[in-house]
């Protein structure tokens, strides 16, 4: 919460920034919110969800019927499963030296099989095939090969996240990790934004450097998946947006509905 008790926009940052900044690549259905399948897992329900809510969540299943849930801090409801619940953090700046990298390249389309590739082999956490449409990419290279990367992804209100920070296992320990960062951090504070990230809670390896570069823990944040209820929430959900059930289902995103 903030000083005159509104919600802070961190506190539900996928539905911030899908009701924010990001709002034009937002899939809707009633109040759930999603990220298009190939850009992010990141999906978003209101502060308080009702029972509604999470019926038309329920329409993002996968084909595998569970939907990601990262960042709804709130409350499953009874007869949903949670099929993942990873412990994760949130870090803030706090004083981070922000500064340009004159070798850092910047990505885009071009380059997102090599990033692809970098990530599979580092698994910094999602980065998917249309991730880069998010922000700004920043990018080193040693003879002509991407060993590291970092680049933006959630955009609440004031604040840009910092994401898919990897480095090529050969090329660890030369500190390129941490001048992306500053890199990519100098690029928001010019915008007039802050920059934040999010990491698993027991990566404490990355919470230690995001800390000595002068970002704070600002508070836990959970990285969930759930199955709906077999012929509950997405019976329900379909039936408010219109949707084939078995598009439903099958997690497609051709019909939104506001």
């Amino acid at each position: 919460m903030t000083a005159d008790g509104a919600a802070h926009p961190l506190d539900n940052p996928g539905f911030a920034s899908l009701t924010g900044p990001h709002a034009p690549l937002a899939e809707r259905y009633g109040r759930a919110v999603r990220y298009p399948v190939d850009v992010s897992p990141w999906l978003g329900l209101p502060d308080r969800p009702d029972a509604a809510d999470w019926a038309d969540l329920a329409v993002f299943a996968r084909g595998d019927g569970v939907v990601p849930l990262p960042g709804v801090g709130a409350a499953v409801p009874e007869g949903w499963e949670l099929t993942a619940d990873l412990p994760g953090v949130q870090l803030v700046d706090g004083g981070v030296a922000a500064v340009p990298d004159p070798e850092a390249v910047r990505l885009g389309p071009d380059d997102v099989p090599e990033m692809l590739d970098l990530v599979a082999r580092t698994r910094p956490g999602p980065f998917l095939p249309r991730t880069v449409e998010l922000g700004t990419y920043l990018g080193l290279r040693h003879r002509g090969a991407l060993v590291a990367m970092a680049g933006e992804r959630l955009r609440p209100p004031g604040f840009t996240e910092i994401s898919a920070v990897c480095t090529d296992p050969a090329y660890r320990g030369r500190g390129f990790a941490a001048r992306l960062v500053r890199a990519v951090a100098y690029g928001i504070r010019e915008r007039g934004e802050t920059p934040f990230l999010h990491t698993a809670a027991r990566n404490t390896g990355a919470v230690r450097l995001y800390e000595s570069l002068g970002f704070r823990v600002r508070r836990a944040i959970p990285f969930r998946a759930g199955r709906p209820p077999v012929g509950g929430g997405v019976g329900r959900a379909v039936a408010r947006a219109g949707v084939p059930r078995e598009a439903a289902e099958k997690g497609r995103t051709g019909v939104r509905a506001g």
